[in-house]
């Protein structure tokens, strides 16, 4: 689960933490590398390693990152790594983080990072409920309690607003990782990925699912970003990147189960028989309708309005509204149409 909420202190005391020397040194590596025609990229993720980066995985070990003089590093984030910091502060070249408002919150504190591709077309965040009392669409959800992440509570808030449903029509808990309280009787609806197919597996055939994508609240997931800075003077080395991983990704739909078993080659604390299970939902999420047409990785600046209205009527953002322009650049979709085209 991401953070869809920022502390803005907290992360301006990261940046002063991690500072200017290292943001220095990452430059350095880069311009060092282009020299001899490699780029040493490094990726921030937003949490532990997971299957959302199967396709960075499959790109090193079929060689695609080497084809395009790319040295890529995957670095692990984790509940106590303020990875969006870390990318701002140059100690990472991009970053890949879980869902879409945790760069429109940073560029609203003042942060300069933008979003570049979006990994997954649709936010796999899901509200699950029970045959016995199914919650299939927005209105169901009047007079049923919602246990949810404390960061999703935004995502609750601006579905109910999205549809007409005051808040105060809807009890609104907390809940852990688990889908216990769903089990249990204690909330109508519990919340996650629905990728994450090894917590789904308690609930059974009887589970009911209601997509926030589908319910109104269409965010964007597994977004990379990267600073204006690496934009403005390195986006040869986000080319080189973005045409390296979108190899990878149309290789993990084409040949799923060898993925899987190079992800976990690469990662063995993951469990290969879940792993296989969640690799054909990942693909779903990762190609569709809107990738045949524009490639993987596409996003659209309509849907990035749409994103940032909602969060502004519901005063999120800490500083300024930021605008389309202000949290994402199209400009390395612009650059690799053509080969993400090719796997889209």
């Amino acid at each position: 689960m991401s953070h869809f909420m920022m502390n803005r202190r907290r992360f301006m005391s990261n940046v002063a933490t991690v500072g200017g020397l290292a943001a220095a040194q990452t430059l350095i590596g880069v311009r060092a590398g282009l020299a001899q025609d490699v780029a040493q990229v490094k990726m921030q993720l937003g949490w532990l390693v997971s299957n959302g980066v199967i396709g960075e995985v499959v790109a090193q070990n079929k060689g695609f990152f080497k084809e395009q003089g790319v040295e890529l590093e995957i670095v692990p984030g984790g509940p106590n790594v303020d990875g969006v910091a870390g990318v701002a502060a140059g100690q990472s070249t991009l970053g890949q983080i879980s869902s879409s408002p945790s760069v429109m919150l940073a560029r609203s504190a003042g942060i300069p990072v933008k979003a570049f591709l979006a990994g997954y077309q649709k936010h796999p965040f899901t509200y699950f409920s029970l045959k016995k009392a199914p919650i299939r669409e927005p209105k169901d959800m009047i007079g049923k309690t919602i246990a949810t992440q404390p960061t999703a509570f935004i995502l609750l808030r601006a579905l109910l607003a999205k549809n007409g449903i005051a808040e105060d029509q809807v009890t609104m808990v907390n809940m852990g990782s688990d889908m216990n309280q769903l089990l249990t009787g204690q909330a109508d609806a519990v919340t996650g990925w629905i990728t994450n197919t090894n917590a789904l597996s308690v609930l059974g055939d009887d589970r009911v699912d209601m997509m926030l994508w589908d319910a109104g609240l269409q965010l964007y997931a597994n977004v990379y970003y990267t600073t204006d800075e690496q934009l403005d003077k390195h986006a040869d080395v986000l080319v080189r990147f973005t045409t390296a991983a979108a190899k990878g990704w149309g290789y993990v739909r084409d040949h799923p189960e060898e993925a899987v078993d190079m992800l976990v080659e690469t990662y063995p604390n993951l469990d290969k028989a879940s792993e296989h299970k969640a690799v054909g939902p990942i693909a779903k999420f990762s190609f569709g309708d809107t990738t045949k047409q524009f490639g993987w990785g596409a996003m659209n600046r309509e849907n990035w309005a749409a994103q940032i209205k909602a969060y502004a009527d519901l005063k999120q953002f800490t500083g300024t509204v930021p605008t389309v322009d202000d949290v994402a650049s199209f400009a390395i979709l612009d650059a690799t149409a053509d080969i993400r085209k090719q796997v889209g």
